[in-house]
């Protein structure tokens, strides 16, 4: 199930708040400019579809939410325990930092935690299939789908060059470990 955990950045220990209610997370994620939906759809694929049929599947959104968006294409990001790559992309995407252009994501299969920190709070977003999550371009955040990865997700973009990760080189990640 979908959660958004909030802390005090110098309390890794202790919550300050716990949902899962998604008009709760949406609130609280909105008043830090990130997006946050579930949606509804009647689309049901199969892990195993290609990128291709899955692209498809969801055409209609995407054109809708491209739309909205500025944005000018989407791709699809599958994730596996048994990809041999994995630990060096992990490695990356666990380091605090930002990217020049929004970081919009829709799960259909698996999940992973989005960890923004903002103003002297940590929200860490945990987003599984049916959740729409934009991160707007400059927030601090990092990504962890944990040590055995498990998804599958629609990546939203204009320009391809915003998603270069620019490290802030706070270790703050290292002290709030989520997966």
């Amino acid at each position: 199930m979908s959660q958004l955990t909030i802390f005090d950045d110098l309390r890794p220990e202790q919550p300050v708040l716990r949902t899962q209610d998604a008009e709760a997370m949406a609130r609280e994620l909105s008043a830090i400019g990130v997006r946050f939906e579930r949606w509804e759809s009647p689309v049901s694929l199969s892990p195993d579809d290609s990128a291709e049929v899955i692209l498809e599947a969801y055409k209609p959104y995407l054109d809708e939410l491209m739309g909205e968006q500025g944005a000018g294409s989407a791709d699809v990001l599958k994730l596996t325990p048994d990809n041999p790559n994995y630990g060096p992309m992990r490695q990356k995407f666990l380091s605090e930092h930002i990217h020049t252009e929004d970081e919009i994501r829709f799960f259909v299969h698996g999940g992973g935690h989005f960890v923004m920190h903002v103003n002297g709070r940590v929200y860490d977003a945990y987003c599984e299939a049916g959740d729409l999550i934009s991160v707007p371009a400059n927030t601090k955040h990092w990504f962890d789908a944990g040590e055995k990865p498990y998804f599958t997700a629609l990546r939203v973009f204009t320009d391809t060059s915003g998603w270069t990760p620019h490290y802030t080189g706070d270790a703050i990640s290292e002290r709030f470990v989520v997966a």
